[in-house]
């Protein structure tokens, strides 16, 4: 697995040559920090193991950072008997944060909104006509929310769908980007967050280049939403690359 209790999380940070070696500063007239130490264009270390709940279909879980999600997949299994027939799968998403997951105890984001934008990425990865009539739910639980909780909820739903045996088109990974001043910092923290002008998240499948849903708040410029977006995809490419690794040594262990 990618995150044995003994390995090292692992990065994927955008390709150095999309960075840029000098940033406007934000706040003020000095250069400023990133509340963990990063650079602005560094991701955080991606800490990922799957088979994380054995009742479960499939099931994944997910550290970057201080964001904390398990991920469980429950399925394909027969349909309620009140649904119409269909020719294809379907899939059910719900988000829901633990009371301890953020400064303010109870306080996570929108469990619906959250669970309808995991549905939008998902769905368009998912080969849905291999198992009708049936229904496969994803239940994901933020245990801490260290910001970035969105794209990392999405890219650990995919590994446990993976897990579960569900036929995908290719795995799902999702980064964000949040807008400061004149900088541009992904993968942010919660502080960044609260704090952004703008922001943008990109899910999408990596080796077929293709996006399954894009999601920008606030004010952009034509040629940041572009930067954004460069930077975006190709972290995505690399957290791909990571997931197909975790599955990859998971799968190894089972045989041994």
């Amino acid at each position: 697995m990618a995150g044995k209790d003994n390995a090292t999380p692992t990065t994927y940070s955008p390709s150095p040559k999309i960075q840029k070696q000098k940033r406007a500063p934000v706040f003020s007239d000095v250069d400023w920090v990133r509340p963990d130490g990063r650079a602005f264009h560094q991701c955080r270390p991606a800490f990922l193991r799957t088979g994380a709940v054995n009742s479960a279909s499939g099931s994944a879980y997910a550290e970057f950072g201080n964001t904390k999600v398990i991920v469980s997949v429950f399925g394909p299994r027969e349909s309620k008997k009140a649904m119409k027939y269909s020719d294809t799968g379907r899939l059910n998403c719900n988000v829901s944060y633990t009371t301890f997951a953020t400064p303010t105890r109870g306080q996570g984001s929108d469990g619906k909104e959250i669970s309808a934008k995991l549905h939008k990425a998902l769905e368009g990865a998912i080969i849905l006509d291999t198992f009708p009539k049936t229904t496969v739910d994803v239940f994901a639980l933020v245990l801490e929310s260290g910001g970035s909780d969105l794209p990392v909820v999405i890219s650990c739903a995919s590994l446990a769908l993976a897990d579960a045996g569900i036929m995908l088109y290719d795995l799902i990974s999702a980064v964000s980007v949040s807008c400061l001043g004149k900088s541009l910092v992904i993968d942010p923290v919660l502080e960044e967050e609260s704090y952004q002008e703008a922001g943008l998240m990109i899910t999408c499948m990596a080796s077929r280049s293709e996006i399954t849903q894009l999601a920008i708040s606030g004010e952009w410029s034509t040629p940041k939403v572009h930067e954004a977006m460069e930077l975006c995809l190709n972290a995505c490419s690399k957290l791909g690359e990571i997931m197909r690794a975790c599955l990859k040594e998971s799968s190894s262990a089972s045989k041994e």
